[in-house]
């Protein structure tokens, strides 16, 4: 139980600065200084005012500085966080490959988490996830006792290369930017972490929910021109992807 419990505060922790690097790497700020202070002021966050979910009761979701509203979103990440860490934890791990292993899974869990709303925001995917975060699978790959290093490897450099050979047709023939460069990195990255398998599964899963969400905002906006809204992808691929992760999805179909 001890050690369940040392998940989700952990996975707190890790939440809290999940929510500096989503909102200072994509302005190019430190995500080391200053300490943590509000965006609208500049009043400092003492250190009980910053613990996870209970400072953003304490302060009642709001600034103790200027009183401006806390975003909702810092304790949901935080929240979601150690709930996914939970729920991928496997147990105390009896030896070092088996720790490097659930390193593994909750990088690429908080690799996601700051990704979906880093695209929500800003329609990018920074390169230090897209790109650090397949420097890591790389590095850790030979732990992944599921699929082997030489198969995530081949499934990462596949899967990179033939989804940036599809954007660049589709922008050449539509004119339009289908997949952007950072969507194309990430597919390199969900490959290093889970395979032609995840790969494929995610990309289903994410083009059905993508194309469920579209076509509602479409028709609450009254408007058919679905293809011509900007509806960030990297959300669709990170929930594709942790379906995958979750579920293993591919394996029903073998994919």
């Amino acid at each position: 139980m001890g050690s369940y419990a040392f998940v989700v505060v952990f996975g707190l922790i890790i939440g809290s600065f999940l929510n500096v690097v989503i909102h200072r790497l994509p302005r190019e700020e430190s995500i080391v200084r200053p300490g943590s202070r509000c965006p609208g002021c500049g009043t400092a966050i003492r250190w009980h005012q910053n613990i996870p979910l209970f400072g953003y009761l304490f302060l009642r979701g709001k600034c103790a500085g200027c009183k401006a509203p806390i975003p909702w979103r810092y304790p949901l990440v935080e929240f979601l966080t150690a709930f996914l860490f939970f729920a991928s934890f496997k147990g105390v791990p009896g030896d070092p490959g088996a720790a490097i292993a659930q390193f593994r899974i909750w990088y690429f869990i908080a690799s996601c988490i700051a990704i979906t709303f880093i695209d929500f925001d800003h329609r990018i995917i920074p390169h230090e996830l897209s790109l650090g975060g397949w420097a890591v699978g790389l590095l850790t790959m030979p732990w992944d006792f599921r699929l082997g290093w030489m198969s995530l490897l081949i499934a990462s450099a596949g899967g990179f290369l033939f989804f940036w050979a599809f954007a660049e047709i589709y922008e050449r023939i539509t004119g339009r930017v289908g997949l952007g460069g950072g969507d194309v990195k990430f597919m390199g990255t969900i490959g290093i972490f889970l395979g032609f398998g995840g790969i494929w599964s995610a990309l289903m899963i994410s083009s059905i929910l993508g194309s469920v969400v579209g076509i509602t905002l479409a028709k609450i906006r009254k408007t058919d021109q679905v293809l011509k809204m900007a509806i960030p992808y990297g959300p669709f691929l990170v929930a594709g992807a942790l379906v995958e992760l979750f579920f293993e999805v591919s394996r029903w179909l073998n994919l």
